[in-house]
């Protein structure tokens, strides 16, 4: 009878250690389906600043203000962008009317003119030789001084030089300018046109617009004041994207895989998560920050994470601590 109570005993005390691990395994898969991060909210900001320098004339934005990408925000006083504008402009054109004049070549006119002073100096030419030729008939007579003969040659040899010139314009009409002449012409119409590029960007660029969508965090200067290109006039904070800044310990590195969906609590708003994914995993591990609060020791080696918040609004602001769920599907509780 004894026996019997013994085993029945034991018996009980098996059922017992049995539902007692079945219940520890229970917990062992609930906690283990699903891993929790923490990290912070890290939102992207741009020091907006204008391109050239000039007197603010005009900030039309305050701190506080939510702007949309391309809002103008600010100018800065164009009015001698503008002077440089049409200066840029009157150069162009005047070596646009250069260049055309070298690919046009000569009017018919001056051709004309041309072939006219080759008739004019071909004549001059053989007047000055027949008289040339019969100088010479006397000289054999030595009815001529040798002075008269002279005289008569070099007036020849003036009348030809004027025929050759006369001929070598005809043809420079006729032909149209030397390649070499067109090609500076283009090159001083391509700098004429570069500078005047240039001068209407500086024109453009006197407007300050908005490269996204934000909210105005700082105004730094007011109008008035006089600028140099890239001092910083507003900082913006960015729309999007909106990204949390996470750590996780190397054996949980393989849950952190890039894609992987996570949920993202804050404390004002524990009942509705964020929703986003890993958008990255540091290569290197780095030593915990100490402004992460994690249950594990601060010098345990972890990885960096970035992710990336999906349906993000404005209740999330720089620097918010958030807790990160990667879940990994698996029903709470399940063997």
């Amino acid at each position: 009878m004894n026996n019997k109570k013994a085993i029945g005993a034991i018996i009980v005390v098996g059922v017992i250690l049995a539902a007692a691990f079945g219940g520890w395994k229970a917990y062992q898969n609930q906690q283990s389906s699903h891993l929790s991060l923490y990290g912070n909210v890290d939102i992207r900001s741009v020091n907006m600043s204008f391109r050239v320098a000039g007197r603010l004339a005009a900030l039309d934005v305050d701190e506080g203000d939510t702007i949309k990408s391309g809002e103008p925000l600010g100018l800065i006083d164009n009015a001698p962008y503008q002077i440089a504008v049409r200066q840029a402009q009157a150069n162009a054109d005047a070596a646009q009317a250069q260049y055309d004049l070298m690919i046009a070549g000569y009017r018919n006119e001056e051709i004309a003119q041309a072939a006219a002073q080759v008739d004019s100096a071909q004549s001059a030419y053989d007047y000055a030789q027949s008289f040339y030729q019969r100088q010479q008939g006397m000289w054999a007579t030595r009815a001529v001084s040798a002075n008269d003969l002279q005289n008569a040659r070099v007036a020849s040899e003036q009348a030809h030089a004027a025929l050759t010139a006369a001929k070598d314009k005809l043809r420079q009409y006729r032909s149209g300018n030397r390649p070499q002449e067109v090609a500076q012409a283009q090159a001083v119409l391509q700098q004429a046109n570069a500078a005047l590029a240039e001068a209407q960007l500086n024109l453009k660029d006197t407007t300050l617009l908005a490269p996204s969508d934000g909210t105005i965090l700082v105004r730094s200067v007011e109008p008035g004041t006089m600028l140099n290109a890239g001092s910083t006039v507003l900082t913006l904070s960015l729309t999007h994207p909106v990204w949390v800044r996470a750590y996780v310990s190397e054996p949980n590195l393989g849950q952190a895989q890039p894609g992987r969906e996570v949920l993202i609590y804050t404390d004002s708003r524990p009942d509705k998560p964020y929703h986003g994914k890993v958008g990255f995993v540091s290569p290197t591990a780095e030593f915990t920050p100490k402004t992460v609060e994690t249950p594990d020791l601060r010098t345990d080696l972890v990885y960096r994470l970035r992710i990336i918040v999906t349906d993000a609004d404005d209740m999330l602001r720089q620097g918010m601590p958030v807790t990160i769920i990667l879940d990994d599907g698996t029903p709470h509780g399940q063997q």
